[in-house]
């Protein structure tokens, strides 16, 4: 089996920025793999966005990381969007939902990492904890 793909969501992305939460080690070993070409991590801007407005400094942050690819909010993305809004998904978690979905990149999907696994019932996606 290859490198996996894994997408932060706006939890897991707070658990990495903050050395006294108590994730931030489970969610470091997945950056740990991808600085060593054992996986890709990516991360939505739209969830590090809303992240952002609870830790300041959370988008910047991980923007920083070198091994951390940030996802942008396209059309495709604000489509998925329009459609999770009103089935009651927030902002926090939609763009999160598109990244992990199945596309063309990613016939399978990417793993979802997440500390809020329930928030993702419904959505198509594999959502995990990092301690699963």
């Amino acid at each position: 089996m290859g490198p996996i793909a894994v997408v932060l969501d706006h939890t897991t992305a707070a658990a990495l920025h903050d050395p006294k939460d108590p994730y931030n080690e489970a969610v470091a070993a997945f950056y740990v793999q991808a600085s060593g070409g054992l996986g890709t991590l990516y991360a939505p801007v739209l969830s590090l966005t809303v992240g952002d407005s609870g830790q300041s400094g959370l988008l910047a942050y991980i923007k920083g990381l070198r091994f951390i690819t940030i996802e942008p909010f396209d059309t495709e993305a604000a489509l998925t969007a329009a459609g999770l809004l009103p089935a009651g998904y927030p902002w926090a978690a939609v763009h999160a939902i598109h990244a992990a979905r199945p596309c063309a990149d990613f016939p399978a999907g990417r793993f979802l990492l997440t500390l809020t696994p329930d928030l993702y019932e419904g959505a198509g996606v594999q959502a995990v904890h990092p301690d699963q």
